[in-house]
């Protein structure tokens, strides 16, 4: 994923290694001219002032080593920076690209506050994890090569020494990790259940209040946030003790590696300037393959969340979508409807919902569905639409299989209101423009007047131009439910289903919907799912839902007289409005 993602970035990427290996080969260069000034400083038989001509030129040396290092590792910062940026925004547009073509089996299976944490802190980690390679994980290794070889080069007798050295701090990193893995691991999900419980308090904060679950819902988010402490602080408590243990390892390197040099030049007096300068530089090379393995190991340790947030977004790229759409024209559809032995079952239920439904629509007739709650009549008000497919059966609109047509196809025939009203931050103008894109102000002012929106919409200083808070928290429960219709009816479709989505208006506000369909919707079939039988009395036919299957169908006469079902649902709410 990461390979696709920076091949784009070809030149930033080349960029980034070369001023990288500017960067390594500047750190390698300057234990060499340390070696020289020491060997000079100790050389006795050199002049004091040739002995200051010669540290004073390896001395500017040294600075311009410095200043390319520093140029180096500048340039390299900047050009993982935009890497980094670059590559993480990319993987945001293209996750929820994919996320849009999810259906809402595919959202259901993910969950939707998940989805929000990989957008958001997992592409965080992966953005981390990319300036990390580019900046430490690429360069320790040349680092640590490059110091070793050249630590051999100088002090050759002490290879040994720098073989102990690295292995002891290999089995100590290696530990480290291995005791740190599960708690990264753990982190996202903690991170996920912490995200929910927020999301679900602060959506629904009127109704913990209202019941007064404050301490409850505070004990719930506590104990997450108490393991998510407890695996933070663990990761704390090994580090505690790496990081001594490393100083630990090299700090008897260093003092095994100058026993041994001062045996050296005890034997070979007249090599002892060299062997002074050399001594210098070898113990520089070892504090460079130190640090080379310490943060690869730390790097390797943080890059971890990198890569399990990696494999978290591939998980959502590569997710086969489960809903897909045949590449066909679109078509204008007429407005029948049919299911044909329908079945279906949401996923992970063992029941259907919908058992065996079959019947018959023809265009431009109003439909009302009724039934007791849980008889499946949302359910089947989604599968018109397409929200999901049936697990059985065919579902046809206008004599056309909805899995033969194209998605453009059913967007332009067919519009849902949801029972529940949606609505987005923003202005009105804009989420009825959802409808439909290119809705001028007549249509807007139609649609608002069917759905007799324009009520209140007329009245506001900015009429479509008026704000829309997030989730519409700026409206009542009846105008986001009128705003919802308006933007259902904007577009004209063929097929029109309004999911109970007239429950929020009273009476007379229902009324003078329902008469304004019979009057401008004449041509559209309208389904319409329904609690109170009032709000479908007039309907041409009445379909009886119970238990997942349609159980009778006609008008609200020959229903009264022949349906058990529909004969109890009436008497109840009668009795009830009595």
């Amino acid at each position: 994923m990461i390979r696709k993602a920076i091949g784009k970035y070809k030149l930033l990427v080349t960029a980034a290694l070369l001023t990288m290996l500017l960067q390594v080969g500047a750190t390698l260069w300057q234990p060499s001219y340390m070696k020289k000034i020491l060997s000079v400083m100790a050389d006795t038989a050199l002049s004091t002032s040739g002995k200051i001509d010669k540290i004073s030129d390896y001395g500017v040396a040294l600075i311009g080593i410095a200043v390319i290092g520093l140029i180096g590792s500048v340039l390299n910062t900047i050009t993982a920076a935009k890497i980094s940026q670059a590559v993480s925004a990319d993987l945001r547009e293209e996750t929820f690209r994919k996320i849009q073509t999810f259906s809402y089996e595919d959202i259901e299976k993910f969950k939707s506050e998940n989805l929000v944490v990989r957008m958001t802190n997992d592409i965080n980690q992966i953005q981390m994890l990319l300036m990390m390679i580019f900046q430490v994980l690429i360069r320790v290794p040349l680092l640590f090569v490059g110091a070793f070889v050249l630590s051999i080069i100088t002090m050759p007798q002490l290879w040994w020494v720098i073989i102990v050295m690295v292995f002891l701090i290999v089995i100590v990193t290696g530990l480290s990790m291995k005791a740190m893995g599960p708690h990264f691991a753990a982190f996202q999900n903690l991170m996920d259940r912490i995200n929910g419980i927020a999301k679900d308090n602060l959506r629904g904060a009127r109704v913990v209040k209202s019941f007064v679950q404050e301490k409850n819902q505070e004990a719930k988010f506590d104990k997450e946030s108490d393991d998510l402490y407890g695996h933070n602080l663990a990761v704390g408590y090994i580090f505690s003790t790496m990081v001594p243990a490393f100083t630990l390892i090299s700090q008897l390197a260093i003092f095994v590696a100058i026993i041994f040099v001062s045996t050296f030049i005890t034997d070979s007096a007249s090599n002892a300037a060299d062997q002074l300068g050399g001594i210098m530089s070898f113990i520089q090379y070892m504090m460079q393959i130190m640090f080379a393995i310490i943060m690869g190991g730390m790097m390797s340790m943080f890059a971890s969340r990198g890569f399990i947030s990696m494999g978290r977004i591939s998980e959502v790229l590569n997710a086969k979508v489960s809903m897909t759409y045949d590449d066909v024209p679109d078509e204008d559809l007429e407005g029948s409807i049919e299911f044909d032995h329908v079945s279906f079952a949401y996923p992970n239920d063992e029941e259907p919902m919908l058992k065996d439904v079959s019947f018959k629509v023809a265009p431009g007739q109003m439909v009302g569905v009724v039934g007791a709650t849980g008889a499946g009549k949302s359910t089947l008000a989604q599968l018109i639409p397409r929200l999901f497919d049936p697990t059985e059966g065919t579902v046809k609109v206008g004599g056309k299989d909805l899995k033969r047509v194209s998605q453009g196809t059913l967007k332009r025939n067919i519009s849902i209101v949801l029972q529940k009203a949606i609505l987005f931050s923003g202005t009105i103008a804009g989420n009825l423009k959802q409808g439909k894109q290119d809705a001028n102000a007549q249509e807007m002012d139609r649609a608002a007047q069917i759905a007799q929106a324009a009520e209140f919409i007329n009245k506001l200083p900015d009429r479509y131009d008026a704000e829309v808070e997030e989730r519409g928290n700026n409206f009542s429960g009846g105008q986001k439910q009128r705003m919802s219709i308006t933007r259902g009816i904007i577009k004209s479709p063929k097929v029109l289903i309004l999911d109970d989505s007239t429950s929020a208006l009273d009476a007379r506000s229902e009324k003078l919907v329902q008469e304004a369909f019979s009057k401008d919707l004449k041509g559209t079939t309208t389904l319409i799912i329904a609690q109170k039988i009032s709000s479908v009395v007039h309907a041409d036919t009445i379909l009886v839902m119970d238990e997942g299957r349609v159980v009778a169908q006609g008008t609200h006469k020959e229903l009264v007289e022949s349906s058990d079902v529909y004969q109890h649902i009436y008497a109840t709410q009668k009795a009830k409005e009595a």
